[in-house]
């Protein structure tokens, strides 16, 4: 059973998946990334101190500004929809 905090990644998955069985293309990849970062961010809200989180965070989000990068260099369109979509600003 999932706690309402946590984060439902089928959902996710079936929002940006390019295919009936695509589980890890860059789009789901960067959505599911996207998700972990927004409740992470909260969460830091809350407990300000907890700098193992934080470290997590910076972790998290720089794995996505990489596979954003993959994403731009490969497929220009793909990449702007992906940022219209998650509403990121670049």
């Amino acid at each position: 059973m999932a706690s309402s905090t946590q984060l439902d990644k089928n959902s996710v998955i079936a929002d940006f998946k390019t295919h009936d069985s695509d589980t890890g293309s860059p789009e789901v990849q960067i959505a599911l990334l996207t998700a972990r970062i927004v409740h992470l961010t909260d969460h830091l809200r809350t407990h300000r101190k907890d700098f193992h989180s934080r470290r997590g965070l910076i972790a998290l989000t720089n794995r996505r500004r990489k596979l954003l990068d993959y994403v731009k260099k490969h497929d220009l369109e793909k990449y702007k929809m992906l940022l219209e979509r998650l509403k990121l600003r670049r």
